[in-house]
């Protein structure tokens, strides 16, 4: 059986750091492309960050660029976001998701029907 289990979220006040860790059990995902998602309440889903399995190339939304980092650790079949300079509007549950697609970059890795694996989530509060 497939899993992605979300790790490390919490409560943080706004200028703070968290990482979030994402354990995949089930399959190697060395070949899949690694993704991080988040909801906040009464919005939509929101593309984070992407990782691709060749170069390990990534990718970050617009909110989140140059706050946020994504890394895999293939050995460990794990992949991480770490996430510096927090604000209260990162607040959401934070997914992990995986896939196994042969498009690449943007308007392929950002699109959430993507993925065919997803962790429970983890809540992520930043407080002002």
């Amino acid at each position: 059986q497939v899993q992605l289990v979300e790790s490390g979220g919490g409560y943080v006040q706004a200028g703070g750091s968290l990482r979030l860790s994402c354990a995949a059990s089930g399959r190697t995902f060395s070949r899949d492309v690694m993704a991080w998602f988040r909801q906040a309440p009464g919005k939509e889903r929101e593309f984070v960050a992407a990782i691709g399995w060749i170069i390990d190339d990534t990718y970050y939304g617009d909110s989140v660029n140059g706050r946020f980092t994504i890394s895999r650790d293939n050995a460990k079949n794990t992949v991480y976001l770490q996430m510096n300079s927090l604000k209260p509007e990162d607040t959401a549950v934070y997914y992990c998701a995986a896939a196994f697609v042969v498009c690449s970059g943007y308007g392929c890795y950002d699109r959430y029907s993507l993925y065919d694996w997803w962790g429970q989530g983890t809540q992520v509060t930043v407080s002002s």
